[in-house]
C-alpha cells in the first residue's frame, strides 16, 4: 500500500496535461433578380436560390460554432477522403517513421525533422474544413509527439520511463462533442495503472479545436483518486483520412494519431 500511494502521489504530480474563429456562416439566399433583354424579348425571373440546409439533429444539439461539426457515427459507415497515390505514400512514409519509437522519443533530432516535413506535405492534401469531417470520430492510438512530455507529463521524461512504462496512449472521439483520453501504464514493473481525463470538444474554426478536460482520474493498483482541476488544450487539425490524424498544438507540438482497428 505504501508503495502505491508513493507512485499515486508521483503521478499526480506528472500526469496533469492533456493531449497537446470565424463563426460558421449559412449564406442567405439571394432574392429573385430580373434581367432585361432585348426590347423585343420579356423579362426572364431567375430561379430563386434553394434554401440553405439545416443541420442535422445532432449538431443542434451543440450550442454555437460545435454545431458545424458533423455527427454522423462512424461505425454505421466510413466516410472516405479525397486522396491520391502522393498522400497514400506520404501517410505510409510518416505511420514507418513514427511506428515502434515509444511515441517519438527514441528518434533523433534529424530524423524528428523528417518527421516533420512529411507532415508539412501532407497539410496540402487535408481537407478544407477538418472540424467538420466526420473521420475525426472514433479510437485512436498517440503513436507520436514532437516533445515526449507533452502527453502524460514528467512521467515521460527519461527519469519518468525508469518507473513507467507506457502500455497505451488512446484518445477517443464521440460524437457529438466528447474527448477521452487514456495512458495505461505499468509502474516499478508490477503496479498496473491508468489517468483518464474526459474532456467537450469545440470548434473554434475550420481547423482549430479545444478541449476543456475535466479533473483527472488516476488508478494505481487499488487505489482510485481523482486530483488537479480542469486544463485546456487547442489543437489544428492538420490533415485527417481513414488512417491518420495530424494534430499541432497551440506550442506547435506535432502529434500523429493512428485510428484503432475496430474488432471483427
Amino acid at each position: 500500500m505504501a508503495a502505491a500511494a508513493s507512485s499515486a502521489a508521483m503521478v499526480s504530480v506528472t500526469l496533469t496535461r492533456g493531449l497537446e474563429p470565424d463563426i460558421f456562416k449559412f449564406k442567405t439566399p439571394q432574392a429573385a433578380t430580373f434581367h432585361r433583354h432585348r426590347r423585343n424579348r420579356p423579362p426572364v425571373i431567375a430561379a430563386r436560390a434553394p434554401p440553405p440546409l439545416l443541420p442535422s439533429r445532432g449538431a443542434r444539439k451543440v450550442a454555437g460554432i460545435v454545431a458545424a461539426i458533423s455527427s454522423e457515427p462512424i461505425e454505421k459507415e466510413m466516410p472516405r477522403a479525397v486522396s491520391s497515390p502522393q498522400s497514400k505514400h506520404l501517410v505510409d512514409s510518416i505511420i514507418a517513421k513514427v511506428t515502434n519509437t515509444d511515441r517519438g522519443v527514441l528518434l533523433t533530432t534529424d530524423e524528428h525533422n523528417k518527421v516533420a516535413e512529411v507532415a508539412e506535405e501532407l497539410r496540402k492534401f487535408c481537407v478544407d474544413e477538418p472540424v467538420k469531417c466526420p473521420l475525426i470520430f472514433g479510437d485512436w492510438d498517440v503513436v507520436y509527439c514532437s516533445v515526449p512530455t507533452s502527453p502524460g507529463g514528467g512521467y515521460r521524461t527519461a527519469l519518468g520511463r525508469l518507473v513507467f512504462n507506457t502500455k497505451e496512449m488512446i484518445q477517443v472521439v464521440e460524437a457529438p462533442d466528447t474527448v477521452r483520453n487514456k495512458v495505461s501504464f505499468s509502474a516499478f514493473g508490477f503496479l498496473d495503472g491508468e489517468v483518464s481525463l474526459k474532456g467537450k470538444l469545440k470548434a473554434l474554426d475550420e481547423k482549430w479545436i479545444q478541449v476543456v478536460f475535466e479533473a483527472p482520474k488516476l488508478r494505481v493498483g487499488g487505489l482510485k483518486l481523482q486530483y488537479g482541476g480542469e486544463s485546456e488544450v487547442k489543437l489544428e487539425i492538420t490533415y485527417i483520412d481513414e488512417k491518420i490524424r495530424l494534430g499541432k498544438g497551440s506550442r506547435g507540438s506535432l502529434f500523429v494519431f493512428q485510428r484503432r482497428k475496430q474488432a471483427v
